[in-house]
This record gives structure tokens, sequence and C-alpha cells, in this order.
């Protein structure tokens, strides 16, 4: 760890956490196409910021909140699978941080390359595991049952999760998020 890294979040950070918590509600339990054991939605994208903006460590956590939370206002079971699937999508693409300085499209291409392997180890992998579990019954037959359906889904949604964390994580948005969260440097990504 470099040496003037920070150490604990202050005030904003834990106001920008919370704003995107609350904004993966809305997007994932609010504006979403429910169908059966597939959903359409682009929660996630908050998620992947998180983890993009201030480590894997927040975009875990942000992942965690919003599903226990989203299943307490939804009056769901937790379900732990589908809970660490959801911390995978601030985890997994924020592993990539330290490659995202340089050009736009350097920055685009690891963004991709993250959510890539968030997506497959989230939708295809945990989410479906939780989803054949919940199922009941054997546990290979619904996982096989649900895996067709959850590969189309997986192929819609992917690259739009791709194109739009790519979108607003080379926009100034991330420069202003950054910036204002008081980050030092050697966690700032002002250059674009």
């Amino acid at each position: 760890m470099h040496k003037n890294a920070k150490t604990s979040w202050d005030t904003r950070t834990l106001v920008f956490l919370g704003l995107l918590v609350a904004m993966h509600i809305v997007l994932t339990r609010l504006l979403v196409i429910e169908l059966g054991s597939y959903r359409i939605t682009v929660g996630v994208v908050c998620t992947i910021l998180a983890g993009l903006w201030f480590g894997p460590l927040a975009g875990g956590l942000c992942g965690m909140v919003a599903d226990l939370l989203g299943c307490l206002l939804k009056g769901y079971a937790v379900n732990p699978f589908i809970t660490v699937a959801a911390m995978l999508w601030g985890i997994v693409p924020a592993l990539f941080r330290p490659l995202l300085y340089g050009t736009k499209r350097k920055k685009v291409v690891f963004v991709c390359v993250g959510v890539f392997l968030a997506s497959v180890c989230s939708t295809l992998g945990f989410t479906t595991t939780g989803l054949a579990i919940y199922n009941g019954g054997e546990f290979l037959v619904s996982f096989m049952a649900l895996i067709p359906g959850r590969l189309l889904q997986w192929a819609i949604m992917m690259p739009i999760y791709c194109v739009l964390s790519s979108l607003l994580y080379v926009s100034p948005l991330t420069v202003f998020v950054v910036n204002s969260s008081g980050a030092n440097s050697a966690d700032r990504i002002v250059k674009a």
C-alpha cells in the first residue's frame, strides 16, 4: 500500500457511497422489468462505479448493502449467494483500478474486462446458483433449467453494463467524484 494512501473514508466518500446505494436500490427494485427468475435492470452500474471510484472494499460494501436493503424493502429472503454476487459487481471491476490510468481507450478496455469478469461470476455463477438453491428440488436440474435464460439475460445486459460503466467512468463525473471525495493524490483519477 502506498504510504500516503487513504486508510479511512471521509464524510463526502460516505455520502457518495450512500447515494450510490440509494441509486442502486431505485434502479434495481423500482425501475426494473421482472421476468420471474430473470430481471432486466441497470442498478449494478452504481455498484461498479462505487468500486471503480472508491476501491474494491467500497464497491463490495455498496453491493452488499444495496442487496440487503433491497431484500428488506421487497420482503424477499436474503440469499447469501445472491448477496455475494452483488458484492462481486463492486469488487471485480475495482481490481483493475491500477490499470485505469492513461488514455480513455485503455480505461474503457479495462473497465469492460472488469465488468465482463464480474458479470460471468455474478450473473452466471453466484446468482444462478442462488436461484437454483432457492427454487428447491435437485440442484443440478434446477441449475440447468435456469442457465439458458440466464445466458440470454447475460448476453443482453453485459454489453449494456460495459457501455454505461465505461461512459460514466471516462466522463467528467469521475473527476468530480474522486476530487470531491477527499481522496489524496495516490487515489485520484484526474487525467482523462
